[in-house]
């Protein structure tokens, strides 16, 4: 868990650390969503959609998708 101070500017913006946009990957025009639990305000980054594909996908090594293919037709050919 990391703890920063913070400070709250005349028109109630709060400003981040350096720090704490590195660490969650804030750069200009990027959304958070703030919640408030009791007495904690808790502050999250919204995944751009390039993020949320990231998790979907992966790299794929084509030989081993090839040999997968090949023995899934094979199979599917037992059954017809």
């Amino acid at each position: 868990m990391m703890e920063e101070k913070l400070k709250v500017g005349r028109k109630g913006e709060i400003f981040t650390t350096k720090k704490i946009r590195e660490v969650l990957g804030l750069k200009p025009n990027t959304y958070v969503l703030a919640s408030v639990v009791k007495d904690k305000l808790i502050i999250r980054k919204i995944p751009d959609l390039d993020e949320l594909l990231n998790n979907f996908y992966t790299k794929v090594d084509w030989d081993k998708v090839e040999k997968l293919s090949e023995k899934m037709q094979r199979r599917c050919g037992e059954h017809d």
